[in-house]
């Protein structure tokens, strides 16, 4: 008679990597609350400023013990990008193929890149090197110019970027982010409160992805790197259109939300490694 029963290693296959990926959603969702906390501050002129990743790591780094914090944040983000490039090799949550799988592969695998390179200017704060400011992108694009059909390739990362901001849009305005989350644990009000919350995080995450993606179109269109811009750029030319303080300050609060989003994902996402 079949019992169902299987053996405990294949019960939870490849469990170290399910908490590096838990370990990392919740690094990533406390850099996104802290840029989107101080570019609230930012849009109220209650004393911050527009900050991209740089910033939230160098606000991390003057609190007391700020070095041990972000040292375990650093190592978060590393766990974020293993589990971005399993995604990317194994495509483990979905098992299906076409234009699409090779598309979100894409983006698995580019977000696994951003993320490490993010790690590597969180180390050098930590060790006191100095870091450049990540929010401008343009270091990334222009190592990608300097190799074989480096233009091209800096413009896949920008459709891949804008691709990811419309997959956000989606998720967000659908709410199927609740279809991998572990709703059944929570209360009505707590599941009520996640899917608002990452409702409105994930549509801020996309605004600010598809402007993202398109400055890298245009420093690929232009060859110049320097054009290149993530989170903080982004959120600047925000800031600069009509009613850009109030428009700026949707978004970061949208931001504080994805990255509780991110933290509510470390707890409740079905992970399978």
């Amino acid at each position: 008679m079949h019992t169902g029963y299987r053996p405990r290693a294949e019960q939870q296959p490849a469990k170290w990597i399910e908490r590096l990926a838990r370990f990392g959603y919740a690094a990533k969702g406390v850099v996104y609350v802290i840029v989107g906390f101080l570019a609230v501050q930012a849009a109220f002129n209650w004393g911050g400023q527009v900050e991209g990743s740089t910033g939230a790591f160098r606000a991390i780094a003057a609190q007391p013990l700020g070095s041990v914090m972000l040292f375990i944040v650093a190592l978060g983000l590393i766990g974020y990008s293993v589990w971005r490039f399993v995604e990317a090799i194994r495509d483990p949550e979905h098992n299906d193929g076409g234009v699409g799988a090779f598309g979100r592969r894409l983006s698995y695998a580019v977000s696994g890149l951003i993320y490490l390179g993010l790690e590597i200017g969180a180390m050098a704060i930590v060790f006191g090197r100095s870091s450049s400011d990540s929010g401008s992108g343009s270091e990334g694009a222009s190592t990608l110019m300097a190799q074989p059909f480096g233009q091209w390739l800096v413009g896949l990362v920008g459709v891949a970027i804008v691709a990811y901001g419309f997959y956000c849009f989606y998720k967000g305005i659908t709410t199927k982010f609740r279809q991998k989350m572990k709703i059944y644990e929570m209360s009505p009000t707590e599941a009520n409160w996640a899917t608002r919350i990452g409702r409105l995080g994930l549509i801020a995450k996309g605004v600010v992805s598809v402007i993202t993606g398109y400055f890298f179109i245009q420093a690929a269109k232009t060859a110049n790197p320097g054009q290149a811009r993530t989170t903080e750029g982004a959120l600047q030319t925000i800031q600069q259109q009509p009613y850009g303080a109030y428009l700026m300050g949707i978004v970061a609060l949208g931001l504080v939300a994805y990255g509780i989003h991110m933290i509510l994902q470390a707890r409740y996402r079905r992970i399978s490694p």
